[in-house]
């Protein structure tokens, strides 16, 4: 999450890709690292657009999309980076049909709402998420005060004595309920809400992991122990491989059928592989990538 937003210069996708191209249609885009600074072009063999890009977002595991400004607005580029196919393919959410200018085949202005949120959880310090961000002093990515908060009272606490500490001076995200956990941490991965009133459905629902735990049998039944933090360390990298979660199932599912009740019923199929069979991945075209279903449940496959 350290490098989830960071200034384009700084990208690591740039150090070792220094010049990107892609074509569609009848337009040519080149992203290019020149002097001091990442150029994004875009032509259509008779006229061209050219602007610095200021941000990049996305920590590059996936992929990375690119901000700028123009004319005091913030525009976003109609070509992303995909770490997968390691080139540029169309942003998410910007139309594959033909543009039908050159400005719309350069980028979309972003409004002020969204700007607001996508810096509010990219970046640190950008602002309450309802004020524009202040990019003079934003910082870049997640840090600690992202999610605890401000770090100055954090400081006094620690040079207190430990007997008279009545507070360490921080948000202890563990020490919410389970259901504020979980909203906790859709705040930007988005809430069972967020995407209820957004009426999004199918991929788009099924990228809001906390959405979709939040629609499983188990949630529903008020477990206490499924929580985000209960199987993801926020405070290191992403573990990828799917047996790695194997251990924290069988934690809460008991080894005693005897005892158990439907959230420690043991698996009678296997004791291990359990995140690939009941939270499969799936394919998000636009996205060159396959997420998790964070929908813990028995697939029923089908064909």
């Amino acid at each position: 999450m350290a490098r989830t937003g960071d200034r384009a210069i700084d990208s690591d996708i740039f150090r070792t890709r220094p010049s990107l191209t892609f074509a569609a249609d009848r337009f040519s885009y080149t992203i290019d690292r020149r002097d001091g600074q990442i150029l994004y072009t875009v032509t259509d063999g008779e006229r061209s657009q050219s602007a610095p890009l200021a941000w990049a977002f996305g920590a590059g595991k996936v992929g990375q999309s690119f901000l700028f400004e123009r004319n005091g607005q913030l525009h976003e580029s109609r070509v992303s980076y995909y770490e997968s196919v390691r080139r540029l393919d169309v942003t998410p959410n910007h139309p594959r049909g033909v543009p039908v200018n050159l400005d719309a085949a350069t980028s979309r202005v972003v409004p002020v709402a969204e700007m607001r949120r996508c810096f509010a959880c990219h970046t640190t310090a950008s602002g309450t998420g309802t004020s524009d961000p202040n990019f003079a002093e934003l910082i870049s990515g997640v840090t600690c005060e992202a999610c605890h908060g401000p770090g100055r009272q954090h400081v006094a606490a620690m040079r207190t004595p430990a007997s008279r500490r009545a507070d360490i001076g921080l948000l202890r995200v563990r020490a919410l309920s389970p259901a504020d956990s979980v909203d906790f941490c859709g705040s930007c991965h988005a809430t069972f809400w967020d995407v209820t009133l957004a009426g999004e459905r199918g991929i788009a629902a099924l990228r809001s992991q906390p959405f979709r735990l939040q629609s499983s049998r188990c949630w529903q039944q008020g477990d206490a122990r499924l929580t985000c933090v209960a199987c993801h360390d926020p405070h290191t990298p992403l573990v990828r491989d799917p047996r790695s979660y194997d251990a924290r199932c069988t934690a809460c599912h008991a080894s005693s059928a005897a005892t158990a009740t439907h959230s420690s019923r043991v698996c009678t199929i296997a004791k291990d592989n359990c995140t690939a069979c009941h939270m499969p991945k799936y394919e998000v075209p636009d996205m060159h990538f396959e997420f998790t279903d964070h929908m813990i449940r028995i697939v029923k496959k089908t064909g």
